[in-house]
């Protein structure tokens, strides 16, 4: 019997607080290989040069949530077996997630292929991308966390290539949020262990799969969802990243250190060890063309 398959274009930017996003999520959706999969794009506000406004803790919240009720509606109108998600920031993966879950009956494994969990809401840093896993868990926002009918098992749940800064990094990075007034809810390792939570590094990846091969055995995971970060890659070979800004540093979380190599070959393993129903890709930030982009702007001729 043939899967229905659904391309979800979401270039959303409010959950990271960067117009840049929305263009990252635009361009993904035109790179990604053609085929009879449809293309939804749901409807996004696109950033009008005015700041989000900071409501009850979440810049955005309430763009945000109107976004993700659009999201849930049209995909209880197509009722797919397999979602692809193109984002936009890491906050697109709530719908399709907590769809395919209610779908294959509360069941689903998911791998988060990530720099950083997107467990743990961070006092003081405002953003609803750092909350997309907890709320699937129901650990996260309430409002937010409300859509989710059915939530994720933690066991059913691997993290996979969270980053493991160097003492250096992580004495600036440490500088930097105290200094920004930032601060955990909880401690990320800490939910991890109280959650059950299965990870590996991306050091650990770069060696084998055994680690999520093995969980995917002992959880007899059937239907499988990837959530993919593209921050999980290393940014000295991979520039399209938030962390590889060409104008700007940015010291607020480790970079990823995943080779695009070794994360085609996960893929292509998971893809082998049970089905596939969902894939997300989010916070695709190509730099070059954004700033090529913004230099055919100002050309006169181009705006005569």
């Amino acid at each position: 019997m043939t899967k229905k398959t659904i391309r979800l274009l979401m270039p959303q930017w409010q959950g990271g607080n960067n117009p840049h996003y929305s263009f990252g999520a635009e361009l993904l959706a035109w790179l990604a290989p053609k085929n009879n999969q449809p293309l939804i794009e749901v409807p996004v506000q696109a950033f009008d040069g005015d700041s989000l406004e900071e409501e009850d803790g979440m810049n955005g919240r309430t763009q945000l949530f109107e976004q993700l009720t659009a999201a849930h509606h049209l995909l209880e109108a197509h009722k797919p077996d397999r979602v692809v998600m193109l984002g936009g920031d890491c906050l697109v993966e709530q719908a399709p997630f907590a769809y395919l879950n209610e779908r294959y009956g509360g069941n689903l494994g998911v791998i988060w292929i990530d720099a950083h969990s997107d467990l743990v809401r961070f006092v003081g840093y405002d953003n609803g991308h750092t909350l997309p896993l907890g709320n699937l868990l129901g650990e996260g926002d309430k409002q937010f966390s409300s859509l989710v009918k059915t939530p994720l098992k933690p066991e059913n749940v691997f993290i996979a290539g969270l980053a493991t800064p160097s003492k250096e990094e992580e004495k600036r990075i440490v500088e930097e949020i105290e200094k920004a007034g930032v601060y955990p809810e909880e401690p990320e390792d800490e939910l991890i262990n109280r959650l059950g939570i299965r990870t590996a590094n991306a050091d650990e990846l770069a060696k084998s799969t055994d680690s999520i091969k093995n969980w995917i055995k002992e959880n007899d995971i059937k239907h499988l969802a990837i959530h993919l970060d593209l921050d999980v890659l290393d940014p000295s070979s991979f520039r399209s990243l938030l962390f590889a800004n060409p104008d700007e540093d940015y010291n607020f979380s480790a970079a990823g250190s995943l080779q695009r190599t070794r994360l085609v070959r996960i893929m292509k393993e998971l893809s082998e060890a049970t089905e596939v129903v969902g894939l997300g890709i989010t916070e695709h930030m190509p730099w070059d063309a954004i700033n090529l982009k913004k230099m055919l702007e100002e050309f006169p001729i181009l705006n005569d």
